[in-house]
C-alpha cells in the first residue's frame, strides 16, 4: 500500500511539474501581456483523471502485474545464477582442457617409454628363447655326432676285427696242424666267455 502511495505522489509530482512547465512555456511565448493564459482547472481535471485511470488500472491489474514482475525478476535471477553456474563449469572444463593439454607431451612420453620397454622385454624373450633352442639344437647334434661316432668306431672295429680273423685264419692255416689248429680255437673261446 505505501508502495502504490509513493507511485500516486510522484506521478501527481512529474504532472505538476510538467504543468508549470507548460505554464513557463506559454508565458515565455506571448507572456502574460499577450493574454494568454494556461488553463489550471484543465490542467488539475487531467490530473486527476490520470490518478483514477491508473488507480483503476492498478487496482483490477495491479496483482497480476506484480505477479507478472515478481515472475520476471525470479526467473532473471534464476537465469543469471544458471548463467553463473555454467561460467563456472565451462571455467572448469577449460582449466581441465589446458590441464590435459599441458599434461599431453608428458602422457605421449610416458606411452613411448611404455612401448619401448615391452619392445625390449619382447626382444629379450626372443633371444632367450633363440639362444635355449640354439642349445638344444647344439646339444642334439652333439649327441647325434657321439651316437654316429660310435656307431662308426664300432663298425670299424667290426671290420678291423673280421679282417684280422680271416688274416690271423690263413695264417694260422699256412702253418698249424689240426690239432693245433683246434687248441687254438678253444683257448680264445675260453677267453672271450670268461671276460
Amino acid at each position: 500500500m505505501k508502495r502504490i502511495i509513493r507511485i500516486t505522489v510522484t506521478a501527481l509530482a512529474v504532472l505538476a511539474f510538467a504543468g508549470v512547465a507548460i505554464a513557463a512555456e506559454e508565458t515565455g511565448h506571448g507572456g502574460a501581456a499577450g493574454g494568454h493564459h494556461y488553463d489550471w482547472t484543465n490542467f488539475i481535471l487531467r490530473v486527476v483523471n490520470f490518478v483514477i485511470v491508473a488507480g483503476i488500472i492498478w487496482y483490477f491489474a495491479g496483482g497480476k502485474i506484480k505477479d507478472f514482475l515478481k515472475t520476471r525478476r525470479y526467473n532473471i535471477e534464476n537465469e543469471l545464477s544458471e548463467l553463473d553456474k555454467r561460467k563456472e563449469d565451462a571455467a572448469k572444463r577449460l582449466s581441465d582442457v589446458e590441464k590435459s593439454i599441458a599434461n599431453m607431451e608428458e602422457e605421449r612420453k610416458k606411452i613411448l617409454d611404455d612401448y619401448r620397454a615391452q619392445g625390449e622385454a619382447l626382444k629379450a624373450s626372443i633371444i632367450e628363447h633363440a639362444e635355449k633352442s640354439a642349445e638344444q639344437i647344439k646339444d642334439m647334434a652333439k649327441a647325434t655326432a657321439e651316437t654316429e661316432s660310435r656307431m662308426a668306431v664300432e663298425s670299424i672295429r667290426e671290420q678291423l676285427g673280421e679282417m684280422v680273423a680271416e688274416a690271423t685264419q690263413k695264417v694260422l692255416e699256412e702253418r698249424l696242424t689240426k690239432e693245433e689248429h683246434q687248441k687254438l680255437i678253444d683257448k680264445y673261446l675260453t677267453k672271450v666267455v670268461l671276460n
